[in-house]
């Protein structure tokens, strides 16, 4: 909260901020900087806009500072169902931004920066509602990582993906972390250790996007997942999400015992009785959205 303070003095400041003119005696208002990224919110639907084209949305810290605030605004809401991440301009994500990453800005800061990228892309995966990349254009490096951490990505057919860190000295690690989870082992080293970017159609073909579509249907397509996604139960969509990232991470018994007992849990839901009782009295269930219990356990 004390951030979120902290960000909005720091705006009224900006836009209160006057500059005069070279060789006039008047003055005009500075042109308010746009904001990093822009959140719009609609039937359940939350869309976060990377918005800073002219550094082809490079994930600054305050980039990423700001996509993590846009992100947990009222997230435990049951008016939130699900978050589509988009970007404005030709390039999704071109990655870090490289001058945050000189000797001059010093190694506590290179930490600060990681340290918060690392925090977003957990974030995605940690939140209780899916999270869907929508992206035209290109996704490089940690714009790449970020198409990977997504639970859903809808791409254009022009859209490419790559980690070309390798190509100015610093290997993409941490990209690596999402892409590596994502793709298979071959396919993720040759991106790495070759830098050479990959097309959407093998994007698909290697599990790093889940669907390819033509550029004039791409918000189409994208706001009919998110729309089915809304259309089921908000806590039995956020039980699913976290076991299925959970048991992903387990070996296969451990994962069979894991789910098991989900399902029980699942089904302890007033939302999952009543799903089941619509299914069998043949009409659409009503949910209450809400984590409330049917049964004791």
């Amino acid at each position: 909260m004390a951030r979120n303070l902290f960000y909005r003095a720091a705006n009224i400041v900006q836009l209160s901020r006057f500059t005069l003119l070279v060789g006039s005696k008047s003055l005009c208002t500075q042109t308010p900087a746009e904001p990093l990224t822009v959140r719009q919110q609609n039937n359940g639907i939350r869309r976060i806009t990377l918005n800073n084209p002219k550094k082809r949305n490079a994930l600054s810290l305050s980039m990423l500072e700001s996509l993590r605030g846009n992100i947990l605004a009222d997230i435990d809401s049951d008016d939130l169902r699900v978050i589509v991440i988009s970007a404005k301009g030709p390039v999704f994500s071109s990655g870090h931004d490289l001058k945050e990453l000189t000797s001059a800005q010093g190694r506590d800061y290179h930490f600060k920066v990681f340290q918060a990228c690392s925090e977003v892309m957990t974030l995605i995966q940690d939140i209780p509602v899916p999270v869907i990349a929508m992206v035209n254009g290109v996704a490089t490096a940690a714009g790449c990582q970020l198409v990977a951490s997504c639970d859903i990505a809808v791409v254009t057919e022009k859209s490419t993906f790559a980690t070309p860190g390798i190509n100015v000295g610093l290997f993409c690690s941490t990209p690596a972390v999402a892409i590596g989870r994502a793709v298979p082992k071959k396919v993720a080293m040759e991106m790495l250790f070759t830098g050479s970017p990959i097309s959407a159609q093998d994007a698909l073909l290697h599990g790093l996007v889940s669907k390819v579509v033509p550029e004039e249907r791409l918000e189409h397509e994208t706001l009919a997942i998110a729309r089915r996604v809304c259309q089921a139960s908000r806590p039995v969509v956020a039980l699913g999400k976290a076991t299925f990232h959970r048991q992903m991470a387990q070996g296969r018994d451990a994962a069979y015992a894991t789910a098991s007992r989900v399902m029980v849990d699942n089904l302890a839901l007033r939302d999952g009785q009543e799903g089941i009782r619509a299914f069998i009295e043949k009409r659409k269930p009503v949910w209450t959205n809400k984590a409330e219990k049917a049964h004791d356990e």
